[in-house]
């Protein structure tokens, strides 16, 4: 019996060490055929340009094609439930926001996949801070302009989003809850309609990632009045961030980043993290997604874990406390 145990062990032991050898070989000659990163939403947003960015900067690395797969719908829960139910092999990626990965866990009480278990982060990619925006034509010309007018009128003063739970109609939340602030919140289906009206004036103020609003500012369409990020936009240094005008500490920035099914070996996204840190920190990429509106941030599977989790726990409490629901 004492042999047949010892027997047991030994051949565990060469098991594992069987499986530990081929889990290296694996990873060591990733990728071996095309990858196909999955992107939430529809072609042209802010996760879907720097997924493309990021795509193509693999493929150079890697040697080998990686597909952008733009699976719509839902809030990005489409998409992301289609790689929850992947291979976890390193094959099929996510591409995800603050949206995708920290708020619409608190946001929907029911989602189609486990956001606690269905993952494993494996690298953030950029920053997306939004800019304060504003009609051309109103007075304020800086944050503290801003606060001054909506404070002499309580009420009357609106904020458009582009969706109940969106990122931008939580960091007009956010703003209005560190600022004391009594504002109407008016949602659009889309940034589009939303930007549109603040350009008419209809809506007083709107927050809009840096990607899609720094166009129409640079045109003199809307009006910048501070970046929402804890550091300035590099797309637009100049402009000062709000927690410098006047509202210390206020952060509101959105972000993208990659993510693998759950159970994919830890090397292996240790592997994939490391080649998108490097095609990051090569200067026209970086350049490339500043130009786009984005500040690049790659993190470490670990760190950016933490980021999720930090930004989960934050937007639950703004969700709760201004009782925001979904349309």
């Amino acid at each position: 019996m004492y042999q047949l145990s010892k027997l047991t062990k030994y051949f565990c032991i060469a098991i594992m060490g069987l499986l530990a050898t081929v889990s290296h070989a694996q990873t060591a000659s990733f990728p071996d055929r095309p990858v196909t990163i999955v992107v939430p939403f529809p072609p042209g947003g802010g996760t879907d340009a720097g997924a493309r960015l990021i795509a193509q900067k693999l493929s150079t690395r890697w040697g080998q094609s990686v597909i952008i797969d733009n699976k719509a719908g839902a809030s990005g829960m489409v998409g992301s439930e289609f790689v929850s139910r992947a291979k976890p092999d390193g094959y099929t990626l996510l591409i995800g926001n603050i949206g995708t990965f920290s708020i619409n866990p608190s946001l929907y009480k029911k989602m189609p996949y486990d956001p606690d278990k269905a993952f494993v982060p494996v690298s953030m990619i950029a920053e997306l801070p939004y800019f304060l925006l504003v009609t051309p034509s109103m007075k304020a010309n800086n944050v503290k302009e801003f606060i001054a007018f909506a404070k002499a009128n309580p009420g009357a003063v609106t904020y458009a989003s582009s969706g109940s739970g969106s990122g931008p109609h939580l960091a007009g939340e956010m703003f209005e809850k560190a600022t004391g602030l009594d504002m109407m919140h008016v949602p659009y289906k889309g940034g589009g309609p939303a930007a549109a009206d603040v350009m008419a004036g209809h809506v007083n103020m709107y927050f809009s990632t840096v990607l899609e609003s720094i166009g129409s500012v640079k045109s003199g369409k809307l009006k910048a009045l501070g970046a929402s990020s804890l550091v300035r936009s590099p797309a637009m240094p100049e402009l000062p961030t709000i927690a410098e005008s006047g509202v210390p500490g206020f952060d509101a920035a959105s972000w993208i980043g990659i993510a693998a099914p759950a159970g994919t070996p830890p090397a292996l996204v240790d592997k994939i993290a490391a080649d998108i840190k490097a095609v990051i920190s090569e200067q026209d990429t970086k350049q490339t997604l500043i130009q786009q509106g984005a500040t690049p941030m790659p993190l470490s599977p670990t760190a950016f874990k933490a980021r999720i989790e930090s930004d989960r726990v934050r937007y639950a409490k703004v969700i709760k406390e201004g009782n925001v629901q979904v349309d």
